[in-house]
C-alpha cells in the first residue's frame, strides 16, 4: 500500500492552498494529490474571476472579517493578483441606496478561461517540482478512517492525515464520505436563480467594474458578471437515480478586441434557506433542475424579457430580428417559458431584484435580455466540524465550496491553508 504524510482529494483551489502551505512549513512531507478527472478541476477553469474582499466567498458561519483578512493577505501573497481598477462607483451606490439595496466595493482580478488554465498548468508543475505527486483519472471510492487509508479505482492509499476538497461537483460524494465517517450535517441552503446576457450598452457599469456585487432585499443577489468575450454555457449533473441535467454558468476569455462578442452574462441568485421537515436542499435542487430539462427536452431553458413581460412564452422566431438584435451565446437551449418551471416566490423575488437593477442601470430590462434557466448553485453541506481547521473527525479535514466552507476562489484557496494548519498540527 502506498503511504503518504498528507493526502489530498481534489486538485481545485482548495486542494492547491493546502498543498503549497503544508510544503511551505514543511518541507519533507509527501504529499498525494487525487482527482477523478483527466484535468485539474475547480473554479480556475471557469473564467478564474477571483475576489479579493470580505465578506464575497466567506460564509459567515465560519469566518469573521478579520479571521478573513488574514488568509486573505496570504491568498494575495502567494497570487500577486493584479487588481483591476473601477470608476464612478459612488454614482451607482447612491442610486442603489435610495432603492434598499447596496453595491460592494469589491478587489478583483480576472484572468479568464484562457488565462485559468494556464495559471492551473503553472501551480501544478510547480507542485511537481517540489516532490508532490499528482495523479489525475483516479477516483476516491471509500475512506476506512480507523485504518487511515483510502480506496480509490486503481488501489489503497495510506495516509497519516488528508484533506477532502472535492468542489460543489462533489457534493453527493462528500455526502457518502461523512455518512461512512458518521459526520453529522446539514443540507438546508442552496442558491436558485437565472443567468442574464444583453449587449455591454445595456449594462455599462461593467466598464466601470468588472463583476459588480448588487445585494437586494430578500437575499437576492448578482453574480458572476463576465463580459466582452462573454459566454453562456451549460454544466452537466447527475443525479443518485441517474438523471440528467443542466444548470447555466457564464465565462468569459481573457480580454482580447479581436474575439469581443460585445455581450455581458451575469447570474440573480436567491439564497433559499429551508426548514425541517425539508430532508435534503440538494434533492430539491435536483428536483427543480430535472423539472427544466423535461421541459426544456433535455436543455436548459432561456426567454427573452420581452416575452416574458407579457406573460408569453419565447419561441425560436424570437431570437432573431427587430428588437431581438442579438443571438444568444449559448445556442444549445429550448425557447419556453421559466415561470411554469421556476418557483414562483423565487421568480418574484429575483423580478424585483431585476427591476431595481434596471432602475440603477437602465437598459438591464431591454426587451432583447435573455434570460436562462436554471442556474443553481450546490454548496449547501455544513458538516459539524470540531475544530477551527475543519476537522470532522481525526486526522480527516474538508475544505472548498462543496464542504460548505468558501463559495469562490479565493475562499476556497483561503480555506485550504486554514485546514492545511491543522493537517500539520496532527503531523506534529
Amino acid at each position: 500500500m502506498d503511504k503518504y504524510d498528507a493526502v489530498i482529494v481534489g486538485t481545485g483551489p482548495a486542494g492547491m492552498g493546502a498543498a503549497f502551505s503544508l510544503l511551505e512549513k514543511k518541507k519533507d512531507i509527501s504529499i498525494l494529490m487525487i482527482d477523478k478527472a483527466p484535468v485539474s478541476t475547480g473554479g480556475m477553469r471557469n473564467d478564474c474571476k477571483m475576489n479579493f474582499t470580505y465578506p464575497i466567498g466567506f460564509p459567515f458561519e465560519y469566518w469573521d472579517e478579520a479571521t478573513a483578512d488574514r488568509y486573505l493577505a496570504q491568498v494575495k501573497e502567494f497570487l500577486k493578483p493584479s487588481i483591476l481598477p473601477k470608476s464612478n462607483i459612488a454614482v451607482y451606490q447612491s442610486r442603489a441606496e435610495k432603492l434598499g439595496c447596496s453595491l460592494l466595493e469589491i478587489q478583483q482580478t480576472h484572468l479568464g478561461t484562457d488565462g485559468g488554465l494556464r495559471l492551473i498548468q503553472e501551480l501544478l508543475k510547480r507542485l511537481q517540482d517540489m516532490g508532490v505527486d499528482i495523479s489525475l483519472k483516479e477516483e476516491m471510492l471509500s475512506i476506512n478512517g480507523e485504518q487511515k487509508f483510502i480506496e480509490t479505482d486503481l488501489r489503497e492509499i495510506g495516509y497519516k492525515t488528508i484533506l477532502i476538497a472535492p468542489g460543489r461537483h462533489g457534493f453527493h460524494f462528500l455526502q457518502d464520505v461523512m455518512q461512512s465517517l458518521g459526520v453529522r450535517y446539514m443540507d438546508n441552503i442552496l442558491d436558485v436563480g437565472v443567468r442574464l446576457e444583453t449587449r455591454i450598452e445595456h449594462y455599462p457599469i461593467v466598464k466601470d467594474y468588472y463583476d459588480p456585487k448588487f445585494y437586494f432585499p430578500e437575499k437576492v443577489r448578482t453574480f458572476c458578471t463576465n463580459s466582452g468575450n462573454a459566454h453562456v454555457v451549460k454544466e452537466k449533473y447527475v443525479t443518485e437515480r441517474g438523471d440528467i441535467w443542466y444548470s447555466v454558468n457564464g465565462h468569459a476569455y481573457a480580454p482580447d478586441a479581436a474575439r469581443n462578442n460585445g455581450l455581458v452574462n451575469f447570474a440573480m441568485l436567491k439564497t433559499v434557506r429551508f426548514t425541517e421537515p425539508l430532508a435534503s436542499g440538494q434533492k430539491f435542487a435536483e428536483y427543480l433542475g430535472v423539472m427544466a430539462s423535461l421541459m426544456g427536452g433535455g436543455k436548459p431553458l432561456m426567454q427573452r424579457v420581452g416575452d416574458f413581460r407579457m406573460g408569453k412564452r419565447s419561441k425560436t422566431a424570437t431570437f432573431n430580428g427587430d428588437l431581438y438584435d442579438f443571438e444568444p451565446s449559448l445556442k444549445d437551449c429550448c425557447p419556453s417559458d421559466i415561470s411554469l418551471a421556476m418557483p414562483s416566490k423565487i421568480l418574484r423575488y429575483i423580478w424585483s431584484g431585476m427591476k431595481k437593477l434596471d432602475t440603477i442601470i437602465p437598459g438591464i430590462l431591454h426587451p432583447s435580455t435573455i434570460m436562462y434557466y436554471p442556474e443553481i448553485k450546490l454548496y449547501a453541506n455544513k458538516p459539524e466540524y470540531i475544530d477551527s481547521h475543519f476537522q470532522v473527525v481525526d486526522s480527516v479535514y474538508f475544505a472548498g465550496d462543496g464542504a460548505g466552507t468558501s463559495r469562490g476562489i479565493t475562499g476556497a484557496w483561503a480555506s485550504g491553508i486554514r485546514a492545511s494548519e491543522g493537517m500539520l498540527e496532527h503531523l506534529s
